[in-house]
């Protein structure tokens, strides 16, 4: 008789996937477009000036009614991070699973990332602000 196989925990991985389909259901049902829908962004309401997330919640809904590029239009940058967050996501599942084995990277790497996210987040915040045509401006 063959040992059963060990039990894999994906109760994380999955019930994240299933409070982002919900939220994903809500954005999809209830339109961001509309004013006083979900609130202001903070920065936008105190600043006058657009943050690198804003018009995301907009472009998630559109996003969710699979148009990309009325969502690419509010906040490119959200369009291209959503596949990566997605990726991240399989991945994790698939080691939770144990489909694969994913090595622990070093910090120096990983302190890397997080330095050249900053960089991204803050140049895409100014140059939104400052382009003239309006294309990074929601």
């Amino acid at each position: 008789m063959s040992e059963p196989a060990p039990q894999r925990d994906l109760r994380a991985p999955l019930l994240t996937a299933g409070v982002l389909g919900g939220l994903m259901l809500v954005l999809a049902v209830r339109d961001p477009h509309v004013p006083g829908s979900y609130g202001v962004c903070p920065v936008y309401a105190v600043t006058g000036l657009l943050c690198a997330g804003c018009g995301a919640l907009r472009a998630t809904h559109e996003l969710a009614t699979l148009d990309v590029a009325a969502a690419w239009a509010l906040n490119p940058l959200w369009v291209l991070v959503v596949p990566v967050l997605l990726g991240l996501w399989v991945a994790w599942l698939g080691a939770r699973a144990g489909w694969w084995r994913i090595p622990p990277l070093a910090p120096a790497l990983v302190a890397s990332a997080w330095g050249a996210l900053g960089v991204l987040v803050i140049g895409y915040s100014v140059l939104r602000n400052v382009v003239g045509d309006g294309s990074l401006v929601v």
